[in-house]
């Protein structure tokens, strides 16, 4: 009987480690196949830090959804930033076939907002919204697209359940439409992006920490390094997000006392 006993305890003892191995080599494309829906999404969290030397300051925190579409990119998104240079700001965001239109709350549009509106509407037609919205200093890893996934894991070295590795802007571009229509991939195409991705034990992404330094673009952003870590959590729940109450919704911001100025879009 205390054999058995023993025979029992080792066999377990022996699935028990084996889990963990177990799910360091499930194929994290496939998981994540498997969570995409219209309809679902995923939630995160990141914080983006903009280094110049030894200055190093905590650029801007950002907590929101992403609504997925069939193919993996993101269809919408709802997104609260803190800790920027014009206070807490709200972004929704709807991706078309061919642009995309936000609104935007509270930041650098509180301002200028007509007297008992609180978003601003703007459809932008030549590009898609994302950096208009959250900024240049965004996560450009988008581990929602299959095709982004599996570049970076081609590109990088797995070590349990972490991978690392470096991928171009360009080849970026290349495999993620979400990099594809952020406006800074264009500056510098040769620009080399590091990254660590952290997987969980279902194979999904957990963690993105990504890494650059602006060669090109805007003169306040030359020769600095740009960390973004951002943190997923709830691969495939269902999610629902909706444009403001139009009533609460302009088109049209006051700038120097003139209330019909509007961004082409």
């Amino acid at each position: 009987m205390r054999e058995t006993l023993a025979t029992l305890a080792v066999c377990a003892a022996l699935l028990a480690g084996a889990a963990p191995a177990q799910a360091a080599t499930m194929d994290p494309v496939q998981a994540l196949k498997a969570v995409l829906a219209v309809g679902h999404g995923v939630h995160f969290t990141e914080t983006a830090t903009l280094l110049e030397g030894a200055d190093e300051r905590a650029e801007r925190r950002r907590k929101g959804i992403f609504e997925f579409d069939a193919q993996g990119g993101v269809k919408a998104l709802d997104v609260t930033t803190t800790g920027g240079e014009y206070g807490r700001e709200r972004v929704i965001g709807f991706n078309h076939d061919i642009g995309g239109t936000g609104y935007q709350s509270g930041g650098l549009v509180r301002k200028w907002l007509k007297k008992g509106k609180t978003w601003w509407k703007d459809s932008h037609q030549m590009h898609l919204w994302h950096t208009g919205l959250l900024g240049y200093d965004e996560q450009l890893v988008n581990p929602a697209e299959p095709t982004t996934l599996a570049v970076l894991l081609k590109n990088g070295r797995r070590s349990g359940d972490t991978v690392t590795g470096t991928v171009t802007f360009k080849e970026l571009e290349h495999a993620s439409r979400w990099a594809e229509h952020s406006s800074h991939v264009g500056w510098d195409r040769d620009t080399r992006l590091t990254y660590t991705l952290t997987l969980t034990s279902s194979g999904l992404v957990g963690r993105v920490q990504s890494m650059f330094t602006f060669s090109r673009g805007l003169d306040e952003l030359v020769g600095k390094t740009l960390h973004v870590d951002t943190h997923y959590s709830r691969w495939g729940g269902k999610v629902s997000i909706k444009a403001p109450d139009p009533r609460r919704t302009t088109t049209e911001l006051c700038i120097k006392g003139l209330c019909t100025w509007r961004l082409p879009g």
